[in-house]
Formats: C-alpha cells, structure tokens, sequence
C-alpha cells in the first residue's frame, strides 16, 4: 500500500461516519475532573473509550496508581513489535472541565456530540477526546493497514487530571522512565495557529504564578478622618506593580525578560501571524515589549500578567481606608529564563524600589520547553503536512500556553513533537466548545501520514536525529 493509498482509506473510514460515531460516545461520558463526584465517569472512560481501542491494536493496558491524587490514576497502554524497531510515545487525557451546562447555547449540550455549521460541538471535543480520537484512529488506520502491524513499537500514557495540572504525572514519569523508554513523543493538545494552518508546535511556554499583599492594619478607616494619616495598601500595591510591568505591558524587571531573540528564532517566527481568525478579540498594537512582532511577544518572548487585585469590598464600596490590598500575578516565559531565581529577583526589585511592604507568598511554577527546531525531526513533520493538507503548516518554538511538556522532554528526555487539531476560538474551557470537522478530518490524514512514515522510515529519521544531536546543533 502507497501512502496516498492509507491516507485516502484513513478519509473514507471518516467520511462514512464512524469516527463522528466514535467521537460522539466519548463526549457522551461527563468527565469532569475538577468535581469531586466524577470518580466513576473518569474510570468510564478508561473502560469504554481508550482500552477497547489500545487492545484492538494489540496493546497491553495496565492502570497505574497515582501517589499524588489516588482518585486520578493514569493508564499505560504499551505495544511491543520488534525490540529493534523505534518505540513512539504518544499521550492523550480523557478528563474535561466543568460541563457548565445551563450556559451553552440552545439545541446545544456538553455531553451530546452536536453538528452545526461545519462544527461538533461538546465538551472534549476539542480538548482533547477529540484530538487523541484523531491519533488513535490514525494508529488504528496504520495498524490495520499493515495487517496487524505498526512497523514501531508504541507506548502511551494516559491520564484523568490534566484538568486540574496533572498530580502525580511527574512522579509516575519517573516510577516509569524504564518502561517509557521511547525515541520520539507525538501528541496531539492545544490549538493550532488558526483554523487554516496545519500546527507544529515543539514545546510550551514556562508558567509562574505569585501573590503580592500589603497587611497595613486590621481594619478599614473612615477617609475622612484618616485620608492623608493612613497609607493605603491598595495605591501601594498598584504602584508595586507598575514598577513590576508598566502601564503598556512592558516588563520592567531585568531577570524577568528572557534572552533576546536569535535570529533562528526571528527567521521561524516572521512567517507566524497570530490572533487573524474572525473569532478572534482584536490586539492591541502598542502593548508588551517594544520592538517586537506580534509573534515575537506571543511565542518568544515573556509577559507578566495581573490576573486578579483586591482591595476593600469592590461589590459595595464604603468611604474607606481599606487595611489591605492583595493580587495574583503570573509571569508567562520562554526557555532561557532563570525563574526559579523569580522569588529573590522580585523581591529584590521591589525593596529597591521601596515597597519592602509588600508580601510574596504562593510562588510556584512549571518550566519552559522547547525542542531544537532545526532538527531533522521538524523538518521530516513540517514536510509531511506540507504535501498532506493544501494549507502551509506552521511551526511555532513553542506554544504561548503551558502543557506538561516538561514532564516528557525534561523527565523523560524525549524529542516533542505537538500536531494539535484544534484551534484558538474552539471554545475550550468555555460554553459551545466545538471543533471543526474539516480540522478533524484534515488531522487524521496528517496523523496517518506520520504514523504509516514511521513505519517505513523511523528507523532512519531517528538516525538523522542522533548525527544532528552529535554534530552539537542547537
């Protein structure tokens, strides 16, 4: 069988219907894991969804407890064809948001697949029950194909928590490096550029939240007998931020900006235009570091966000002092960022600017990844999608989001590689969650693509990898 060949049967088995039939059971599942009462939906979806299509593939499945959260274990699904062949390590989590029912859309219901306007909606569609259908369908299209083979060996890892940041994920990696010993990791999350450009994206955005809080006294006073006596915590800690990041997004802190762009960086980056789809809030030109394009500030550079800042009672404001004034904020950065120095940085910053007043309490972080981009595995993806979809793929150094990407590129050392099958205005986390049938469709071709290459070729693509990693290219 040619590639054009798998790839067509792969469209046929789509069309007919039967990966909307496929889809539409797993949406049909409310796993929900950021409630308490999900416990048997979350172990549904283990037993109806992912281990009947792993074993039809002659995967062994194994469920893995996990030390962090008992109520969220993980799945391992391992294959085994030739202990010579490359071993592929994909990943996938069944788990959703709240279904938030009563605010979708009428006609419309997270747990039952809808089709509307070249949509499906419900909740996972797009995150992500749809997009490790894609993966395993294309798996299962390969698998079949070959007449019971893959031509690589495969181990995925699967989980019910990366709703509520993946507890105990980093443990398990480690529990199980030895059985994860994989060569390259392939997995579908996040969204694409847009609607219309085919995604490659290499790791994630590094995320650091932190509180500021100002304790001036226990209690509020009247403004007009104290204004002008008393200091007020909430104009304290607004201009502690200023000094922070200014009135136009720019980071103001030198060890929190990350290393200047190279030109590698500024090469890939300038065929990237994002926030161009009609759902799309419209940006704001003049915000973020100077000097740089909007892809440049979204995908390699850092920003630092005011997510939350409270002070006095803003639901029923009193002529008062208030006694204090608290705020979360988060610092959004790229590989090359020191930021676990963030906690001394900031408050060396801010006692140098006097605001030794100011508390910094709940500061915790996950690191930024990003794998090489000009390694012969990128290139091999890119041009893949190229001759698969009629739209030019885009390769992002990293998505401006955060994923647990360090737990397989840091823990487990592998080679990422994310071909997502949504895109920005899905709706994900939100009401009307939906993803497009022509992105499904379109990604099942292109998983197809890669899975069946790499049942020709994986052997020699990861050849071309190790001599790229040994000449000491960066």
């Amino acid at each position: 069988m040619t590639t054009q060949q798998i790839i067509a049967q792969a469209l046929a088995w789509f069309d007919s219907g039967h990966f909307k039939e496929t889809l539409a059971a797993r949406v049909a599942i409310p796993s929900e894991s950021q409630r308490t009462d999900r416990d048997d939906a979350l172990r549904r979806y283990y037993d109806e969804a992912f281990i009947p299509a792993f074993h039809e593939m002659g995967f062994q499945t194994e469920i893995i407890a996990n030390p962090v959260n008992a109520a969220r274990p993980f799945l391992l699904a391992s294959y085994q064809e030739d202990p010579a062949l490359p071993t592929v390590m994909c990943y996938g989590h069944g788990d959703v948001v709240f279904g938030d029912d009563a605010r979708w859309a009428e006609g419309l219901s997270p747990w039952t697949l809808t089709e509307r306007d070249g949509n499906w909606y419900g909740r996972g569609a797009a995150d992500n029950k749809g997009q490790h259908s894609v993966n395993l369908a294309a798996l299962a299209q390969v698998y079949h194909a070959r007449n019971g083979r893959l031509g690589f060996n495969c181990v995925w890892l699967c989980e019910m928590g990366e709703e509520i940041s993946s507890p105990g994920l980093a443990e398990v990696c480690k529990q199980l490096k030895t059985r994860l010993n994989a060569d390259l990791f392939i997995a579908s999350d996040g969204p694409r550029l847009s609607a219309d450009r085919p995604t490659l994206f290499l790791g994630s955005r590094g995320c650091a939240n932190f509180r500021l809080t100002i304790h001036a006294r226990a209690k509020d006073y009247h403004s007009g007998n104290w204004g002008g006596l008393l200091s007020n915590p909430g104009t304290q800690l607004a201009n502690a931020i200023a000094c922070l990041v200014d009135g136009k997004g720019e980071i103001q802190v030198a060890a929190l900006k990350p290393p200047a762009l190279t030109p590698e960086l500024k090469a890939i980056l300038a065929d990237i235009t994002p926030a161009r789809g009609k759902n799309d809030p419209a940006t704001d030109a003049n915000w973020g570091e100077p000097g740089l394009t909007a892809a440049e500030k979204l995908f390699g550079w850092n920003t630092l966000e005011v997510l939350s800042f409270l002070t006095g009672n803003p639901a029923q404001p009193m002529n008062a002092i208030p006694g204090q004034a608290t705020a979360v904020c988060q610092l959004r950065f790229v590989v090359g960022t020191d930021w676990q120095q963030l906690e001394h940085a900031l408050r060396a910053h801010l006692d140098a600017h006097g605001f030794s007043m100011v508390t910094l309490s709940e500061v915790r972080g996950t690191p930024a990844t990003r794998f090489d981009p000009t390694d012969p595995l990128v290139h091999w993806v890119l041009e893949a999608m190229a001759e698969t979809s009629a739209n030019k793929p885009a390769l992002l150094p990293n998505l401006g989001g955060s994923l647990p990407n360090d737990v397989f590129d840091g823990i487990l050392g592998l080679p990422t590689l994310w071909v997502p099958h949504s895109y920005p205005a899905c709706g994900q986390h939100a009401p009307d969650e939906h993803l497009p049938v022509a992105i499904a469709r379109e990604g099942l071709a292109i998983m197809t693509r890669l899975f069946w290459d790499l049942g020709e070729q994986g052997a020699e693509l990861l050849a071309r990898h190790r001599r790229h990693q040994a000449g000491g290219a960066r």
